[in-house]
C-alpha cells in the first residue's frame, strides 16, 4: 500500500472526529446564541411589587414547614421552579470553586447567564475553571468587571488595597460590580449553604434581595459538603483543583489561604481579620 493510502486510512478517523467536534461546537453556539437573542427579546422587568408577589408565592410553594425542614423543595425543584418563573432574567452567581451550581441550574434553563466576577485577583485554578465551564457546559458565562483595574485600582488607591482594607477592595471589585450586573435581572441563583457559616445557617430557599432589589434564590441551602461532592460525582461536575489542596473555600489569591483539616471551611478567607464575608450576602 502506498504512504498516501496509509495517510487516507489513518487521517480517516482523525478527520471524522474534526468534524463532529465543530459539528458540535457550531451547534452550541448556535444555541447560546440563541439564548442570547431570547433574552434580548424578553419584556421589560417587572415591578418591585411584582417581584414581591413571585417571592410570597414561591416561599409558599418550596419552603414547606420551615426554613431546614424535611418537606422543603429539592434543589431541583426550586431550579425548575426558578426557570419557569424568570426564564431568561436569571442569572447564576458562581465563583469557580466548583460548576454544580451552574450544572443544577442548567438541566432546568440551558444556556443559563453564569455570572462570574473577574476580581483580577483570581487564582490560575479559578480562571482554568472558568474556562472549562464555559467551553464544556451548556451555559453562558458573563465576566463580570470591576470600573477599575488592578493597575487602576493601585494607582488611585495604593498597592495592595486587599492588604490595608480589604472590606474596600471587595466593595470595588465584587460588590458594585456585581450589584450593577444583576439590575440587568429579575432573580439571581446563588449557592449559600447553610453549613457553610453561622452567618449562613437561616438561609432561605427564595427571598428579596433588598439591597441589590431582585429576587434571590438559593436552592442548595440544605447541602452538606458531603451532598455537594456526591452530586458532582453523579454528574461529572467540573471541580476547581485547589478543593483538593486544601482549600474548601475559594476566593481570591491574596486572600485566601489553605484550612487545616476539621476547621472551619471559610476559616481560610480573610484569614487573621475580623472578616467573614465579602458582603455579597449580607
Amino acid at each position: 500500500m502506498s504512504t498516501s493510502a496509509h495517510t487516507e486510512v489513518d487521517a480517516s478517523p482523525l478527520a471524522t472526529a474534526r468534524r463532529i467536534a465543530q459539528e458540535r461546537q457550531a451547534a452550541r453556539e448556535a444555541a447560546r446564541a440563541a439564548h442570547a437573542e431570547r433574552r434580548a427579546a424578553a419584556p421589560p422587568k417587572r415591578s418591585e411589587a411584582e417581584l414581591k408577589e413571585i417571592v410570597a408565592r414561591g416561599q409558599q410553594l418550596l419552603h414547606g414547614s420551615g426554613i431546614g425542614a424535611d418537606d422543603e423543595a429539592s434543589p431541583a425543584e426550586v431550579a425548575a421552579w426558578a426557570a419557569e418563573e424568570f426564564g431568561t432574567s436569571l442569572a447564576v452567581a458562581c465563583s469557580m470553586a466548583d460548576a454544580a451550581l451552574p450544572h443544577l441550574v442548567s438541566q432546568a434553563a440551558p444556556w443559563v447567564d453564569v455570572l462570574f466576577l473577574e476580581t483580577g485577583y483570581h487564582f490560575a485554578e479559578t480562571v482554568g475553571t472558568r474556562e472549562r465551564v464555559a467551553h464544556e457546559m451548556d451555559v453562558t458565562v458573563v465576566d463580570v468587571l470591576p470600573k477599575l483595574t488592578v493597575a487602576e485600582q493601585d494607582a488611585e488607591y495604593g498597592k495592595d488595597l486587599f492588604a490595608r482594607d480589604p472590606a474596600a477592595c471587595c466593595a470595588m471589585r465584587k460588590v458594585e460590580p456585581l450589584q450593577r450586573t444583576l439590575a440587568g435581572y429579575e432573580a439571581w441563583v446563588t449557592g449559600v449553604r447553610r453549613e457553610e457559616a453561622p452567618t449562613r445557617a437561616n438561609t432561605p430557599l427564595v427571598t428579596w434581595d433588598e439591597k441589590n432589589g431582585l429576587v434571590k434564590i438559593n436552592p442548595v441551602a440544605s447541602w452538606s459538603t458531603e451532598d455537594l461532592q456526591n452530586y458532582a460525582d453523579a454528574h461529572g461536575v467540573i471541580l476547581n483543583p485547589l478543593l483538593n489542596d486544601g482549600y474548601p473555600s475559594i476566593g481570591c489569591a491574596p486572600c485566601t489561604a489553605r484550612v487545616a483539616p476539621g476547621a472551619d471551611p471559610r476559616s481560610g478567607r480573610w484569614a487573621g481579620l475580623d472578616k467573614t464575608e465579602c458582603g455579597l450576602h449580607t
